[in-house]
C-alpha cells in the first residue's frame, strides 16, 4: 500500500517536472515581440533554465543522501512553481533571465533522484509509464498557454496558471513526506532480511573520473547529451519554426509544441506496453527508426500538415530512447554505481538542452529557420552511434565477467 501511494507521488512529481519545460517555446511567439528582444533570445533563457539543471543534477546525489528523496523533492518543486510564478510578473527581459535561474535549479536533483528510484525498484513499464506523465506535464503546458492566448489575453497569465497547479503539488508532496520517511524504512528492512534485494542497495561513491573510466560511460553521457538536444530542439523552436517557415498565427503556433509532447506522451504510453514484448535495447532502437521518419518528414516541402505530422512521429519517436536509457542504468553499470551516474547522466542531458537549442536559434537567425530538421537531423547520428557504441562496451564487459 505505502509502494502504491509513493508511486502515485512520483507521478504527480514528473507532471510538476513537464509542466514548465514547454511553456517558454509555445509562449515565446508572444513574449519576444511584446519585450522588444530578437527571437534568438529564447535560447538565453533556456540555458540558464538547463545550465541550472546541469548545476543541480551534479550535486543531486549528495543532497539526496543528506536530505532524502522526499524532501528534495518537495523543496525542488516549490522552487520551480516559484520561479514560474516570477516569470508570471515579468514584463522585462531581465526578469525572466533572474527567474531562470530558480526553474531550472528546481528541476535537477528530483530528475535524477526519482529516475534512479525507478530504475532500480520497478519494471520498465513503470519507467515508460512515470516518463508519460512528464509528457502529460509538458502537452499541457502549451495548452493552457494556448488558451489564454487565443482568448487575447497575455502570456503572464499561462504562466500564472501553472505556477497556481504547481503549488497545488507542493502541498501533496509536503503532506505526504511522512510516505517517503516510511518508505526508506521498509527499505531498510527489506535490505536487512534479504541481501540480495536491490530496494536496500548500499551505493558506492566514486569520484567523476573514476565514473568516467565505467565501460561504456562516455558513450551513454554523449547519448544522453543528444537525445535532450534533439527533444529540447524541437520543443523550443517547433512553435517558431511553425511561425517563420509556415507562417502560422502565434496562437496556432503555440500548439506546435503540443503536438510534439503529445507524441512523447502518447509514445511512451503505448511504450509501457510494448516493453512486456521488447527489451530496452530493443525500444531504443524503435525509437530511432521513428525519430529518423519524424525529421525526414519535416524536411519535406509539403506544407503545414505535412510538418505537423513529422512533429508527431518525432515525438512518438523519442518516447521510448529516454526511459529506456535511464532504466538501463542499473544494468549497464550496476546497481552499486546508478545513483552516481544517474546524476552525471542527467547533467549531460540537460548540458544538451543548454546548449543545443540556442546554439540553433544562432544559426537560423542567419540561416533560417528551415534548418531545424537538418540540424536534429546531425545530432541523431551522432547519438545513434553512440548508442551502438555504448552497447558494444558493456557487451564485452559482460564477456569478460563470463
Amino acid at each position: 500500500m505505502v509502494l502504491t501511494v509513493l508511486l502515485i507521488i512520483i507521478y504527480l512529481a514528473f507532471i510538476s517536472l513537464g509542466l514548465p519545460d514547454s511553456l517558454l517555446g509555445s509562449a515565446w511567439p508572444s513574449i519576444y515581440p511584446s519585450m522588444g528582444v530578437p527571437i534568438s533570445y529564447a535560447g538565453i533563457v533556456s540555458m540558464i533554465i538547463a545550465g541550472g539543471t546541469i548545476v543541480s543534477s551534479l550535486f543531486s546525489d549528495k543532497l539526496i543522501r543528506k536530505f532524502g528523496t522526499g524532501l528534495v523533492t518537495a523543496i525542488s518543486v516549490l522552487m520551480t512553481a516559484g520561479a514560474l510564478l516570477g516569470f508570471s510578473v515579468s514584463n522585462e527581459f531581465y526578469m525572466l533571465f533572474l527567474f531562470a535561474i530558480p526553474l531550472g535549479l528546481g528541476a535537477g536533483s528530483v530528475d535524477a533522484a526519482l529516475n534512479n528510484f525507478i530504475a532500480l525498484n520497478y519494471k520498465a513499464k513503470h519507467m515508460s509509464w512515470l516518463h508519460c506523465f512528464w509528457g502529460v506535464g509538458a502537452m499541457t503546458g502549451p495548452i493552457i498557454m494556448s488558451y489564454f492566448l487565443e482568448r487575447g489575453y497575455i502570456f503572464q497569465l499561462g504562466y500564472r496558471a501553472v505556477a497556481i497547479i504547481q503549488f497545488a503539488l507542493v502541498v501533496i508532496l509536503i503532506v505526504t513526506l511522512p510516505v517517503w520517511k516510511k518508505t526508506a524504512s521498509l527499505n531498510k528492512v527489506h535490505h536487512d532480511r534479504e541481501k540480495c534485494s536491490e530496494i536496500g542497495q548500499e551505493h558506492k561513491v566514486i569520484s567523476k573520473k573514476e565514473l568516467l573510466k565505467l565501460p561504456g560511460a562516455k558513450q551513454a553521457l554523449i547519448a544522453f547529451f543528444c537525445y535532450c538536444s534533439i527533444e529540447a530542439t524541437t520543443g523550443l523552436w517547433g512553435s517558431s519554426f511553425a511561425a517563420m517557415v509556415h507562417e502560422t498565427p502565434a496562437e496556432t503556433a503555440a500548439k506546435w509544441a503540443s503536438f510534439f509532447y503529445f507524441g512523447i506522451t502518447f509514445g511512451r504510453f503505448l511504450s509501457g506496453f510494448v516493453t512486456l514484448k521488447l527489451n530496452n535495447r530493443q525500444m531504443i532502437h524503435l525509437g530511432e527508426v521513428l525519430i529518423a521518419a519524424g525529421i525526414i518528414m519535416i524536411m519535406l516541402p509539403f506544407g503545414q500538415v505535412t510538418s505537423l505530422i513529422g512533429f508527431v512521429m518525432t515525438g512518438i519517436g523519442c518516447a521510448p530512447i529516454y526511459p529506456s536509457l535511464l532504466h538501463e542504468t542499473p544494468v549497464n553499470f550496476g546497481a552499486e554505481y546508478s545513483q552516481s551516474i544517474m546524476g552525471v547522466q542527467m547533467a549531460c542531458a540537460y548540458v544538451g538542452s543548454t546548449f543545443m537549442p540556442p546554439l540553433f536559434g544562432i544559426l537560423a537567425s542567419y540561416i533560417g529557420y528551415s534548418l531545424m530538421p537538418f540540424y536534429t537531423g546531425g545530432i541523431f547520428l551522432l547519438m545513434f552511434i553512440m548508442v551502438e557504441m555504448l552497447n558494444k562496451r558493456v557487451d564485452a564487459k559482460n564477456r569478460l565477467k563470463s
